[in-house]
């Protein structure tokens, strides 16, 4: 079985990657992975590196928007875990294009090529902000989609292509929506990373608003294990919340992180609220956990620790990023 992995070279993409080339999924202790990415600024290809020479390990660097690449690679790919994606917020408020094309479009390239060549298994991987925001309580997968960034409306409109593509054509989609994830090889741009990184290097940190929004927070090796549940044994046409089940506001999240490299509140730059800044996300995983028996693995105090940890042992692999 050959399976296409869009993205492979990202954070959550190269942890699916690098586990599935470990032996940690059943399913694919045979599969030939291919990883299509752009290597645009996230897409990294240190984060391979631990399989660069893997024998059932393939590269190829493309564009999921060319139609010509992405319809060459599906005729001799079987399945798809679509992670490609442009992912952060503030990126998406200062310019939305790049994120409407490729998350989008470039969604919708892939399944046509998808539909043409029949492929048994297509994993859509979104993320919990097409819910938007919920005061109380937690969103199930019927929910309605509220978004209110760029970024996540266009992650939104991309699930709903996807679905459609599986009503319309019967492509045999699956959506999975997540939690914030945290990890190893995040880029450091999201807060966790930023964070860690600063503070390992003397520099503040800054803190949106009054840091009461609350996160849900899922290890990337939960979340990955989740999609792989979804890509085994999923049903086609349903999309399955992937939640960590530790919700913290963001002020509690630097207390955390402060305490973890050794830091004071001194150390916090209290700044102006982002545009739109979603109060509370909240996912609701009962349905993967009761189909597919998913639960997480990875309390989040030891998984934030060993993630800081690596972060300081770390530096020849994000020192470069931050000095772009």
């Amino acid at each position: 079985m050959r399976l296409l992995i869009t993205g492979g070279a990202g954070f959550i993409g190269s942890n699916y990657v690098r586990r599935a080339l470990s032996g940690a999924y059943p399913g694919l202790v045979d599969a030939e992975i291919v990883v299509l990415d752009k290597l645009t600024y996230a897409g990294n290809p240190a984060n391979l590196d631990p399989v660069a020479n893997h024998p059932r390990f393939s590269f190829v660097k493309g564009d999921i928007l060319d139609s010509a690449v992405v319809d060459e690679l599906l005729a001799s790919c079987d399945q798809v875990v679509h992670f490609a994606a442009e992912s952060h917020v503030d990126r998406s408020i200062q310019g939305a294009a790049a994120f409407v094309q490729t998350n989008v479009v470039g969604t919708q390239t892939l399944l046509d090529a998808a539909r043409r060549h029949g492929v048994e298994r297509f994993v859509h991987v979104s993320t919990d902000e097409v819910y938007g925001s919920i005061e109380s309580g937690s969103w199930t997968e019927d929910h309605l989609l509220e978004p209110n960034s760029p970024y996540s409306a266009s992650k939104a409109g991309s699930d709903l292509v996807a679905l459609a593509y599986h009503r319309t054509h019967g492509v045999p989609v699956s959506v999975t929506r997540c939690s914030n994830n945290y990890g190893p090889y995040q880029y450091p741009e999201k807060v966790i990373p930023l964070f860690v990184t600063n503070l390992l290097d003397g520099l503040n940190v800054p803190l949106y608003g009054d840091g009461l929004n609350v996160r849900d927070w899922l290890h990337v090796d939960d979340h990955c294990q989740g999609i792989e549940l979804v890509r085994s044994a999923g049903r086609a046409g349903q999309v399955y919340n992937i939640g960590g089940g530790r919700e913290l506001t963001n002020r509690e999240l630097t207390g955390l992180l402060l305490e973890a490299c050794g830091a004071g509140w001194d150390r916090v730059d209290h700044v102006e609220d982002r545009l739109a800044h979603d109060r509370r996300y909240s996912v609701d995983d009962t349905k993967i956990r009761t189909e597919l028996g998913y639960v997480p693995r990875q309390a989040f105090e030891d998984g934030l620790v060993a993630t800081v940890a690596w972060y300081r042992d770390g530096r020849t692999w994000w020192e470069p990023l931050k000095n772009r």
